[in-house]
């Protein structure tokens, strides 16, 4: 058993209000330079949808991940040999007008224009060639637009889905609509490393953070193809691959994610998993039905003592460890089994996980509308009964979180339900009734698993949600230099000191 340690963020898709605020955090810490205007390492979507760079979902297209063929698992972009024919040529990257052209505006017409009977305006421009532009797109063109016969119709996910529910999907009065948050995963098979002829992308071995040795780069672009997520952007203006680096600079100093940090709804927890590394290429090889266990499986539990003595052997900090004991991420992932990680069946063993959201439950569906007219007493465990009949259908849900296994998503709504039942006769009656009790435990929890779940959720603090292990100091850029002031900087290795000057 290799026992190693991963730095994981959690997103409770529950709570998140699609403010945008974690995605200004990021790009104003991260990617202000030039060439990196389009890049958002940190971006929220809103489901359905197409997504940013558009449909980058549709793995027939970009071939990214990883596919299980004959027994074997390999890269779905290329194998060595058409890796090599392809060097100079890689036709599943995406363009520039998938994600979108960056534009800024030309702010001195404000002052210079001529008097004129009209009000001058800003003149939009692009920000790589100057020239005016037309803005016909943008880094989040879709938000809201979960019902338009334009990005929610889009969406391959709902390509999946049968035509009957679809249509009911896009049905405007129909809508719900969720958000999406997506960083890099920093995940355990990363297809990102694995297709770099240069060997620039690695994983960093104390903290599983993916980072780009921008010094090896030679922008071969190959790992924009691979990564599933399009997480992996090129900088026009280096040539150099860039990425989310999970803010490393931040937790080397005890400081969490700027994107963690700054979240309006309060729906991102980090911590410490562990995880076996021996079993990475078994879990990657399975079915698509048991991709999801085999990758949970290989979290390892920080309180059993042959994991402990395994980790120390394997040079596993004890702050690490006790890091892992309290980690939140471990809690929602593997004791309560709430959340899962995004589109397994790439096989890249994301190691970002979501508990999926919730929405209101369908009563009937009669003449094309679609109402929920139940009695106050009965709306809780009606929606309990009938997690199936979701507005946000339980198929789709599955599609993106669980390789299409619907009695995964199941039993996770219905957990959150009766959390939800739960606590609400709890404090609109001050006692719990025999059917809610009930309800709790046919999903698997107990009243005391309720309340920390509620508390965890809705009452954690700073602290609770922000589990940080201790870094090593003498590797710190910060104790004599300020890390924001080597933004652009060849590399993201531990900052050297440089003869001569930078």
């Amino acid at each position: 058993m290799k026992v190693r340690a991963q730095i994981s963020v959690l997103f409770h898709l529950d709570k998140c209000i699609g403010c945008h605020t974690c995605s200004v955090a990021c790009k104003n810490i991260w990617t202000d330079r030039k060439g990196a205007e389009y890049m958002w390492w940190n971006n929220v979507e809103t489901k359905p949808g197409t997504g940013y760079p558009v449909r980058w979902e549709d793995q027939e297209t970009y071939r990214g991940g990883w596919e299980h063929k004959n027994g074997k698992l390999r890269l779905r972009l290329h194998g060595r040999p058409k890796g090599l024919v392809n060097l100079f040529y890689n036709p599943a990257l995406p363009k520039l007008k998938d994600y979108y052209e960056p534009f800024t505006f030309r702010y001195r017409n404000l002052f210079t224009a001529p008097a004129s009977g009209q009000q001058p305006a800003a003149e939009p421009v692009s920000a790589i060639t100057g020239k005016p532009i037309r803005i016909e797109s943008g880094p989040n063109w879709d938000d809201d637009l979960s019902g338009s016969g334009v990005f929610a119709k889009n969406d391959p996910v709902l390509e999946s889905l049968p035509g009957e529910l679809r249509d009911q999907m896009l049905e405007l009065e129909n809508v719900v609509m969720r958000y999406l948050p997506r960083i890099c995963n920093h995940c355990l098979n990363p297809a990102c490393v694995a297709a770099c002829p240069s060997g620039a992308i690695y994983k960093r071995e104390e903290d599983g953070v993916v980072l780009v040795n921008e010094e090896k780069c030679r922008g071969w672009r190959m790992c924009v193809s691979a990564c599933p997520y399009k997480k992996v952007y090129y900088n026009w203006s280096t040539g150099k691959s860039e990425k989310c680096i999970l803010c490393f600079p931040r937790l080397e100093t005890g400081q969490a994610p700027a994107c963690a940090h700054s979240c309006v709804g309060r729906i991102r927890y980090v911590g410490v998993l562990l995880y076996d590394a021996d079993r990475i290429p078994s879990a990657a090889a399975v079915e698509d039905t048991g991709l999801v266990d085999a990758q949970l499986n290989m979290i390892l539990d920080p309180r059993d003592e042959n994991v402990v003595s395994a980790a120390r052997e394997n040079g596993v900090p004890e702050g690490w460890i006790e890091s892992a004991r309290h980690s939140p991420v471990y809690r929602f992932v593997k004791e309560w089994r709430l959340a899962l990680p995004l589109h397994p069946e790439y096989r890249t063993l994301a190691m970002m996980f979501y508990v999926p959201p919730l929405s209101p439950v369908m009563n009937s569906v009669a003449r094309g509308k679609v109402e929920l007219n139940l009695p106050e007493a009965q709306s809780g465990l009606k929606a309990f009964q009938e997690v199936d009949d979701m507005r946000l259908p339980v198929r789709y849900l599955a599609r993106l979180f669980s390789a299409g296994d619907e009695a995964r998503i199941t039993e996770i709504l219905k957990k959150m339900f009766a959390v939800r039942m739960y606590k609400r006769e709890q404090s609109v009656t001050g006692r719990v009734g025999a059917e809610v009790q009930e309800a709790v435990r046919r999903s698997g929890l107990s009243p005391g698993d309720v309340e920390e779940i509620y508390r965890l959720t809705s009452l954690a603090d700073f602290e609770q949600r922000f589990v940080l292990p201790p870094y090593p100091r003498e590797q710190d850029a910060s104790t004599w230099a300020d890390p924001l002031s080597r933004k652009g900087g060849v590399g993201f290795t531990a900052v050297r000191e440089i003869l001569g000057g930078e």
